[in-house]
């Protein structure tokens, strides 16, 4: 059992971080890099065994549109796989997963949470291909594809995989229900595309709601399985509140029985925090308690 880490921006905004701009956590990467390297050694000290970089939302598109020039972009990108190095060091152990978020998430227009874009496979694999080649030449130790809402975005990551043998990867889908991706395509057809694929040393769902990890994890044949589920939140707008499992303790809860269904990976995803990682660690140890 490998634990994840959990939301990198939620944490971030816990550490006193404004992202509220388009480039979200990536803003951060040029204004305060060092608040970003503490929330991954927070998540390292929570339990935590792997950290994901604050890459989702880091292309070069994206800062070039900001002004940088590619030079630039592609130096903050490094930095972002660099910082999360340097939390594992001082931290004394872990693994870094470079993250390669959706073409959806450079959008800012929502599409990340349905897969409608622009582009076909041929162009999301040239749009990906810089930041990509970028990621699997850093010190990461494997490329984190997450939040991925499209089969034909999955395809063009698969051709990008080829083009880099000697890099290791997981993938891992957002999903709409407990069977399909966010464009509707079945989640075991988009995982087929990974299922013999020596590089992929996992296949797994994110940014989902806890409800339907379950039904999900069963979908997914031929590697092992990982789940990274959001808060799985909403707004009861009657009681003012927010529903879901925003409970550490209930998150940890959950999670073994996620661990018991299969999966192999574990972690928290939007709205989840070094709290609900230090759960999932007692849950999993079954101390019971941190």
């Amino acid at each position: 059992m490998v634990i994840l880490d959990g939301g990198l921006a939620t944490h971030l905004e816990e550490l006193g971080a404004d992202l509220r701009d388009d480039l979200w956590s990536a803003k951060l990467l040029l204004e305060n890099p060092s608040v970003i390297r503490q929330a991954h050694l927070d998540y390292f000290a929570a339990g935590a065994e792997v950290a994901i970089t604050a890459s989702y939302q880091a292309s070069i598109p994206a800062f070039v549109r900001r002004g940088l020039s590619a030079a630039e972009a592609e130096d903050l990108i490094l930095l972002s796989v660099h910082l999360a190095a340097q939390a594992r060091d001082a931290h004394g152990s872990g693994t870094v997963a470079a993250s390669v978020g959706p073409y959806g998430a450079y959008l800012s227009n929502g599409a990340e949470y349905t897969g409608d874009y622009d582009l076909d496979e041929d162009g999301l694999t040239d749009w990906h291909r810089d930041r990509w080649h970028i990621l699997a030449d850093s010190e990461a130790d494997l490329m984190a594809c997450e939040t991925i809402p499209s089969y034909t975005e999955a395809r063009a990551l698969r051709r990008l995989l080829a083009e880099t043998p000697g890099m290791r990867a997981w993938v891992s889908f957002s999903c709409r229900d407990g069977e399909h991706i966010n464009d509707g395509t079945p989640l075991r057809m988009a995982a087929g595309l990974f299922a013999g694929n020596p590089q992929v040393i996992a296949i797994g769902v994110n940014c989902t709601a806890p409800r339907h990890v379950l039904s999900l994890i069963s979908q997914i044949k031929g590697k092992p399985t990982m789940v990274y589920p959001n808060s799985g939140e909403v707004w009861d707008s009657a009681n003012r509140r927010w529903l879901g499992l925003a409970d550490p303790v209930e998150f940890g809860e959950a999670a073994a029985g996620w661990t018991a269904a299969g999966s192999a990976f574990v972690g928290g995803c939007c709205r989840t925090t070094p709290e609900h990682i230090r759960q999932i660690r007692a849950h999993l140890t079954g101390s019971g308690t941190p």
